[in-house]
């Protein structure tokens, strides 16, 4: 079996794409299938007439969830790149190539998406624009093939074409030490935990005893499934299921690998490293980064001998933050830490084991490194730490500096305060491990406010929030509507909660753009037999599945339908009354007169006597 990725911009129609190649939808998510958005990594089989078959991981599309995207990427060998016919090679499909062109792709297939929405006498010159579009890129020359998801036309033809890019495709090494970027990990009855990914290299076998990485704990192999079936052997290029008894779900997460034991998880390693053009005036001699290799995104710094040239390829060092595994040949990728712009990638050559301490050298940076190390948990002001150290607070910036650019410390702000990235990481450990099963308990929950985790943790809120908030600039965890969580927890509503809210917040065809009473749908969540609507309720809200306007609520795709509808109007006649808009959506004064207070009220719109426009944003 051979792994093929999808890529491309938003909307462009992977998932679409994908469910009709397939027959499976890869959202598997509520927020997905309602919102039409990818957010996650999703999967499905490709079975073929001679009997082969191939995995598909479908990536997100939206610059947001580029690191979900990156979790998935490191398995493709085929990239099935999906190009809009209508709107043709997108921001995102660029990036998307970047990206792609560090990695583990080796061919490309290019599918013209959505023809049926443009003249059949176009198809041709859409076809050779984005052949234009695409030179220059991994996907340069690559085979084009113009379909639609909604006919039909040319799905047959663009299968055979992926089916013969797969023959030419050399196997992996099955005789090397298996190596499996975990992507995604839960639970089913009777079974336990079951860890996916897609096999790099080598074999797995049922009964095998291998390592999970990099905490260093032993698993066992009690089953393997792919896309379903049972198997007693899976070979490199296969996505895999393997349930692992005796490891509690909270305790693994998206980024740890299931792999051989003589393997061993490094915080350093020798790279060669080719930077992306665009970022080479971002790229120094030391640069913060974000690495993601295999399905992990760590923390770290690249350190170069010397800052690249346009087109070279320099060999360095890559020190990071958490210990990750790798070995010479993996591939990998870097972003600048903020904004989240990529800046190249490369692959592994070397290995190197150094402690933390090993890059603290002389008197002064020693002495902070070890008054950092001996306060722990809690954070130190440089007047704390030149009194400790007795050095002046100018040698214990510079001292700071170093240890912050060289991942030994980190910061917290609301007061500026450092304490040693050993003891941050242990309280990232006990964070991560309260919040995974708070997951575990309600994952439909957006996740623990920072009240909740200081009771949980029994911690000072305040000095908590401080290092929440240091963890949510790293990208090392999430934080929305007031609720941190683990940067891969997507809330999950259950089977019964989905009916509820089917039911409560209906849209009736005839009446596309009427809400439901807001009060009734919070009443009947709260006295509802299911458990856990109410939470369920506010994750919707919070997350825009569902919208309040007043005492109104709209699902979400009613607000982005009315809102374009909106805006077309508003750019055809230049202005619109309240009984214009009202008209538009076939509703009362009751509902409009809201909604055009909410709208306003976000800076979409501008009212001016009678009258609104869409606001004017600052650079266009």
């Amino acid at each position: 079996m051979h792994i093929i990725g999808t890529a491309g911009h938003v909307d462009h129609g992977k998932s679409s794409l994908v469910t009709a190649l397939t027959g499976t939808n890869p959202d598997r998510w509520i927020e997905e299938q309602v919102r039409g958005m990818t957010l996650d990594l999703g999967f499905a089989r490709l079975p073929f007439d001679d009997g082969s078959e191939a995995g598909i991981v479908d990536v997100p599309g939206h610059a947001r969830f580029l690191h979900n995207m990156l979790a998935g990427a490191a398995g493709m060998e085929l990239l099935l790149l999906v190009v809009a016919a209508n709107e043709g090679i997108m921001p995102q499909t660029i990036e998307h190539l970047q990206i792609l062109r560090y990695l583990n792709v080796q061919r490309v297939v290019v599918a013209l998406t959505k023809i049926d929405l443009i003249a059949p006498e176009r198809k041709g010159e859409a076809c050779r624009f984005v052949h234009r579009e695409l030179q220059g890129t991994i996907a340069e020359n690559a085979p084009i093939f113009a379909v639609s998801t909604v006919t039909g036309e040319n799905l047959d033809v663009l299968k055979l074409g992926l089916q013969f890019e797969l023959a030419a495709l050399q196997p992996r090494d099955a005789d090397a030490p298996a190596y499996m970027p975990v992507d995604r990990v839960f639970s089913l009855p009777g079974r336990g935990t079951i860890v996916t990914g897609t096999l790099m290299q080598g074999r797995i076998k049922t009964g095998d005893a291998l390592a999970l990485e990099p905490r260093n704990a032993p698993v066992r192999v009690r089953s393997i499934h792919v896309f379903g079936q049972a198997r007693d052997e899976v070979f490199g290029g296969t996505r895999v299921a393997i349930n692992v008894p005796g490891i509690e779900t909270r305790e693994i997460s998206r980024g740890e690998v299931v792999a051989d034991p003589q393997f061993q998880s490094r915080t350093t390693f020798n790279v060669s490293f080719t930077p992306l053009d665009e970022a080479l005036g971002t790229i120094k001699r030391r640069t913060p980064v974000r690495a993601h290799i295999g399905s992990a995104e760590i923390l770290g710094t690249l350190v170069l001998p010397l800052a690249p040239e346009r087109g070279e390829t320099v060999r360095g060092e890559l020190f990071l933050k958490a210990p990750a595994l790798a070995f010479p040949g993996v591939r990998f990728v870097v972003r600048r830490v903020s904004p989240k712009t990529l800046l190249g990638g490369g692959e592994i050559i070397g290995l190197e084991s150094a402690a933390p301490s090993d890059d603290v050298r002389d008197a002064s940076l020693r002495a902070v490194f070890e008054a950092l190390r001996e306060r722990g948990s809690d954070p130190s002001e440089v007047r704390e730490i030149a009194f400790a150290t007795n050095l002046r607070e100018d040698a214990v910036q510079r001292a700071l500096a170093t240890l912050l650019e060289s991942g030994d410390a980190v910061k917290v702000l609301r007061p500026d305060g450092y304490l040693s990235a050993s003891a941050a990481q242990e309280q990232l450990d006990v964070i991560l491990t309260t919040l995974l099963s708070s997951h575990e308990r309600e994952p439909w929950s957006m996740g623990m406010t920072s009240l909740a985790l200081s009771r949980a943790l029994q911690r000072d809120e305040k000095l908590l929030i401080r290092l929440l908030a240091a963890f949510v600039e790293e990208g090392r965890l999430s934080h929305r509507a007031g609720y941190y969580a683990a940067t891969e927890h997507v809330p999950k509503l259950s089977n019964e909660q989905r009916t509820f809210f089917d039911r409560a917040v209906p849209v009736d065809p005839a009446a596309p753009f009427v809400p439901v009473d807001f009060e009734a749908v919070a009443a009947g969540a709260k006295s509802g037999a299911s458990a856990g609507l109410p939470k369920a309720f506010e994750t919707l809200l919070a997350r825009g599945v569902l919208v309040r306007v007043g005492e109104a609520l709209y699902r979400g795709s009613q607000i982005e339908q009315i809102h374009r509808n909106m805006a077309s109007f508003i750019e055809r006649n230049g202005r619109m009354t309240m009984a214009e808009f009202r008209d538009l959506l076939g509703t009362s004064r009751k509902y409009a007169v809201p909604l055009l207070e909410w709208f306003d009220g976000r800076g979409i719109t501008v009212r001016s006597g009678d009258y609104r426009m869409l606001r004017t944003r600052k650079g266009q």
